[in-house]
């Protein structure tokens, strides 16, 4: 089940029995990589506490229409945007009347008018219930919206009835979930990206660095998000923000990031961090004076972080990137195979369009067998497109091996 992972789920709980079900279905969401947030109308309280569902999905339960600490007080119409699918396990005969009949009295009720995600219901009540006309034109209703219905199963009910009416089981639900969302290039992949430059201190209040802005690789970070990939971040010190389904380690020195690097590899490393190259010997204690006309600092290589990866027991399938001024595709080619790498990213950073701080870039793609020339465009839509080859070798290479 692939497909949950980084999607962004709202459980609707409402009253019934079967509530005690959905802690089990937020654990379940949750394993596969769902961001799960809960909503929960007054009588689902009464069977089940938002504290127990805070816990298990690590968000704060709504249970509350206009909410004075939302934004603008307007929280329903924030989740609603938030949502790539409102499933509503259990979904009681009461909840599915009113939403049949456009009713929005309630958090729930309003959040399934206003989202423009899919929404999913798993029907749980009393067999008679189920069965009553009432509810049956209802159900018809709901599917002609194309509102999905999981459910509900047959089977003995807390009330000692036999007969249809009882909620799927968590995992079963998580799989009718999992089944509304296409198959993504980079679903369930775990991913590391390097981005941003890295400063060598010099003394307290003095570094070495460059003036990468981070910006390509945290458009990267958010494409392969996008693309279902659990993306691990990690950053020298930038002025942006982590992108949304992202896990961001902040470093500082070289010597940070290959530590988090090695700590975090998954199944493809991407390199887009601006290393520095060198770091001072030893930096000072304190801030050094100024005294003299000139003065000399000695430097000492910092460790090649790609390089370690990729020659690493664990090697993960290796992104490298070449910033050049001059003959950039021959220096890309030759780092391609000196390091090891499954695929080099070069780009020209002398033109001040597409070089350190842009907003946009134009690169050539680099592996083994073959390149591609992706022209000028917004990092982020470079991004994207980078992303897509990047998976499309990972994938061929698996074959191959």
């Amino acid at each position: 089940m692939k497909q949950l992972s980084n999607r962004q789920i709202l459980l609707g709980i409402t009253g019934g029995i079967a509530a005690y079900k959905s802690a089990e279905l937020v654990r379940r969401l949750k394993d596969h990589g769902a961001d799960v947030r809960v909503v929960m109308t007054a009588a689902a309280q009464e069977f089940i506490t938002p504290l127990t569902l805070q816990a298990l999905s690590g968000n704060p339960v709504h249970t509350t229409l206009l909410d004075p600490e939302a934004e603008a007080g307007m929280g329903h119409i924030e989740l609603a945007r938030w949502a790539d699918l409102i499933l509503v396990a259990p979904a009681s005969a009461d909840f599915m009347a009113r939403l049949a009949n456009g009713r929005g009295d309630d958090l729930l009720t309003t959040l399934c008018l206003a989202t423009p995600a899919p929404i999913a219901l798993a029907p749980a009540m009393n067999q008679g219930m189920w069965r009553d006309p009432a509810t049956q034109a209802n159900a018809a209703i709901l599917q002609q919206r194309q509102i999905h219905l999981f459910g509900p199963a047959a089977g003995e009910q807390a009330c000692g009835d036999i007969g249809p009416g009882r909620m799927l089981e968590a995992e079963q639900l998580a799989e009718h979930a999992a089944a509304l969302f296409q198959t993504r290039c980079l679903d369930g992949i775990k991913l590391t990206i390097t981005a941003g430059p890295t400063r060598e201190a010099i003394d307290p209040v003095r570094y070495i660095s460059n003036h990468s802005s981070g910006k390509m690789g945290y458009a990267l970070a958010e494409a392969a998000a996008d693309a279902g990939a659990q993306v691990t971040l990690i950053s020298g010190p930038c002025n942006l923000s982590a992108p949304e389904r992202v896990n961001c380690v902040n470093v500082v020195s070289a010597e940070d990031m290959l530590t988090a690097s090695l700590n975090h590899l998954g199944e493809i490393f991407i390199a887009c961090a601006a290393v520095a190259d060198y770091r001072p010997v030893a930096a000072a204690d304190q801030k050094i004076k100024k005294s003299q006309a000139s003065m000399s600092i000695e430097l000492v290589r910092n460790p090649d972080i790609v390089s370690t990866v990729a020659s690493h027991a664990q090697r993960p399938f290796t992104v490298g990137f070449a910033a050049e001024t001059q003959d950039v595709l021959h220096y890309a080619k030759d780092k391609l195979q000196r390091k090891n790498l499954d695929m080099i990213i070069a780009n020209d950073v002398s033109n001040s369009e597409i070089g350190f701080n842009a907003d946009q870039n134009a690169v050539t793609a680099i592996w083994p067998k073959g390149e591609t020339s992706l022209p000028q465009a917004s990092k982020t839509q470079l991004a994207r497109q980078l992303i897509a080859l990047i998976a499309e070798q990972y994938i061929n290479k698996g074959a191959s091996d």
